[in-house]
């Protein structure tokens, strides 16, 4: 079985990840204009969702004695700057900032791809299946939001 102090890392960077999806979404939310209603209730409601499974992972964490991860990932924060970057340079548009909060989200499931490669306690290997699945739902949505964008 995997060390505790690995658990924690690996459950960690999940909560880094999901302080950069926080952060994506935040962003994500100024490049809308006030026709894009339904993307902002959106977009909050996956705020929100990343705050839920954050607190779960942190529960989890704590319990295996280690602190919760504060900051974000590296690589979030250059997502984010390219964000910054992309949004001075182009149009408000809303098929950019959906395909940029899909990047995010294939970046989300990735990362949960990595932690279930590991070799997990059976509790915390469901969990994280489960918030998987959750965030899938999420990306999809997205996804399909932006297919229908012209």
């Amino acid at each position: 079985m995997i060390a505790t102090e690995n658990i924690a890392e690996i459950l960690n960077d999940l909560v880094a990840i999901h302080n950069d999806r926080i952060k994506g979404y935040e962003r994500a939310l100024k490049e809308l204009d006030d026709s894009d209603e339904d993307l902002k209730d959106l977009f909050l409601m996956q705020i929100k969702q990343s705050h839920a499974i954050k607190i779960n992972l942190g529960n989890e964490v704590q319990l295996e004695g280690e602190p919760i991860a504060e900051g974000t990932t590296t690589t979030g924060k250059i997502y984010r700057a390219w964000m910054d970057f992309k949004a001075a340079f182009t149009w408000q548009d809303r098929r950019s900032v959906l395909a940029s909060c899909e990047y995010g989200e294939d970046a989300a499931q990735k990362a949960y791809n990595d932690a279930l490669d590991e070799e997990l306690p059976a509790h915390i290997r469901v969990m994280l299946m489960d918030q998987q699945a959750e965030l899938r739902i999420s990306h999809d949505k997205i996804k399909s939001l932006r297919d229908a964008t012209l």
